[in-house]
């Protein structure tokens, strides 16, 4: 899979240690040679979540049939 910077993607595991859970969505970064993708999670209001370091495995592109729902990260 080839992501590119500021492509939406769906977090495929959760990452506890940053609060995220799979599911969450995430917009690219940064991109490396090797695979590897930052992606910032935001929260409804545009707050940074997260940014993490995670793998092509780790993430799949949003489609246009995923649908979007809030939960509370406190």
């Amino acid at each position: 899979m080839t992501l590119k910077n500021l492509e939406c993607v769906v977090l495929k595991r959760d990452v506890p240690e940053s609060g995220l859970r799979r599911g969450d969505v995430g917009t690219v970064v940064q991109t490396y040679p090797n695979g590897g993708l930052e992606v910032e999670f935001v929260t409804a209001t545009g707050s940074t979540v997260a940014v993490v370091t995670l793998t092509d495995a780790d993430v799949r592109a949003a489609t246009s049939a995923d649908v979007l729902a809030a939960r509370s990260s406190a």
